[in-house]
Parts: C-alpha cells; structure tokens; sequence
C-alpha cells in the first residue's frame, strides 16, 4: 500500500474548477435538500484573503449567498429575492444577515480550496443534518461602519443597504469581553424594534412594520475533515487528513420590517 504524503488530502469526489486569480478555486456541486429539490451550489474559496464564498438559487429564484470571513469569524448570508410586481414591490429586494462563525462549523479556505471530483453529476446528500437555529436580528447594521465587523459587509451587502442586520449577542462573542472593541462595533449598529412586535404574517395592515421570518437552509457543506492512519516513508504510524464530513444546517431570522409588503413570503406560509 502506498503510503500518504504528510498534509496530502484525499478529499471525496468532488469537481474543483480552477478560477483564474492567486490563491482562488470554485468547486460546483449538485445538492439535494430537505424537500426533494435538486440545486447547484458554487463554493469558491479564496486562500489570500481567507474567505469562503457559498452561493445557490433556490427554486423560486431567490439567489442566496453566504460569506465566511475566517479573519473575522464573521459569516454573512445575503438574500436576493424577486419582487411581486401586482404588490407595488420593486423587481426584487436584498436582505443581509450578519451572525458570528465557530471556525470548527466549516472547514479552512485552504483545506476547501483542494477539493476535487471524479463524478460532476452526482447528486450530493449532506451526512450530517444540523437541524435549524432560530435568530432574533436586534440590531440593524450601518454599512458606512461596518469594516469595524467584516470589511467584506460592504461590498457584499451594497444593495441591501439598511436591510442589514446583525445581533448584540454576536458583537459581544466577537469583541471577547474587550469593552473598547465592543464599543466600536456597537457603533457600526443601531437597536431596532423590540422582537415583540406583530409578526408579519399576523398582521393585516401592508403598509405597518411587523417582524419578518426568513429561512436559510444551505443544503450540503464540508463541515470537517476525517481523518485516516497511514505510514510515512519511514513507516512511522501518522494521521493524515483523507476525505471530509459533510453537513446541512437551515438558519430562521426574526428581524424589523418597516412594512409588511417587505414580507411578503410570511404570509404564504400562514
């Protein structure tokens, strides 16, 4: 048997798709979710500025993106959803939802930036489902300020503008008990409404603020590496890292509206 080369990853079959640029892969991937729906997830990582971009569109044209900052232990979920034109919306609005990151909840840029496939049409099942989390968003981000947070929220959430939020809870993990830091991440932030306002699909009013639910669920991602033992040239017995855990996780927000026609996905699930 030949043994591993020391860091030498075997990774699942997975197709990596070389993106011109230093230190930047995509790897495309046929997920399918909870409900049976079969979608295509681009997973690009970028090993210089240690991000990990994760994008999909779901069955009703939404277009979800979701950003891993590993610097900042920062994740950003940015959701593009199509307008109802006979409701007066615009042609589609863009929410942004700012949350902390556990570094163990997604594997590195690097490790991802080394995935590779053998079969590009297969279908892919997460091993692992992570179930949902509900988030209550009480603070809503300034973009002007937000480098304090991420400096990717700027670019990457430009077209949501005030639909940007963010938690209390989240700043204070990310300022680790230093006051100063907390304080200028605060500031980067406004308090909203309190989460006991109507929510929007209670209410009957379009044109009052409610609190609106939206679900994110990302399908299929490398949540971990496995690891195998294997003999290095001296037959010395080693761990090496040969293929990875895969996971799903769905994520609920609970943020302020100023109208409920900005919510209008709530009332369908009523």
């Amino acid at each position: 048997m030949v043994s591993p080369r020391p860091g030498w990853v075997l990774v699942v079959p997975l197709l990596l798709l070389w993106v011109s640029g230093g230190g930047t892969a995509q790897l495309v991937v046929n997920v399918r979710n909870r409900g049976g729906d079969v979608t295509q997830e681009s997973i690009m990582a970028d090993t210089e500025q240690d991000i990990i971009t994760l994008e999909f569109q779901k069955s009703d044209g939404t277009l979800v993106t979701m950003v891993i900052d590993f610097k900042s232990e920062v994740q950003i979920f940015k959701a593009l959803i199509l307008g109802e034109m006979e409701r007066g919306q615009s042609q589609y609005q863009v929410i942004c939802q700012i949350t902390k990151f556990t570094k163990n909840e997604f594997i590195s840029s690097d490790a991802m930036s080394k995935l590779r496939q053998k079969n590009p049409g297969t279908i892919r099942n997460a091993e692992d489902d992570k179930g949902q989390e509900h988030l209550v968003m009480d603070m809503g981000v300034d973009l002007d300020k937000s480098a304090a947070i991420s400096r990717h929220i700027y670019n990457i959430c430009a077209e949501a503008g005030a639909a940007t939020y963010t938690r209390e809870v989240d700043l204070k993990y990310l300022a680790k008990g230093n006051n100063k830091t907390l304080t200028t991440l605060l500031q980067a932030t406004r308090r909203l409404s309190p989460s006991r306002a109507v929510r929007c699909m209670d209410s009957s009013d379009w044109l009052k603020p409610c609190t609106c639910q939206l679900e994110i669920c990302i399908g299929w991602y490398p949540c971990g590496l496995k690891y195998c033992r294997g003999k290095d040239g001296n037959g010395k017995v080693i761990n090496y890292r040969c293929g990875i855990k895969t996971c799903r996780k769905c994520r609920q927000f609970d943020y302020h509206v100023k109208q409920k026609q900005l919510c209008v996905w709530d009332e369908m699930w009523q």
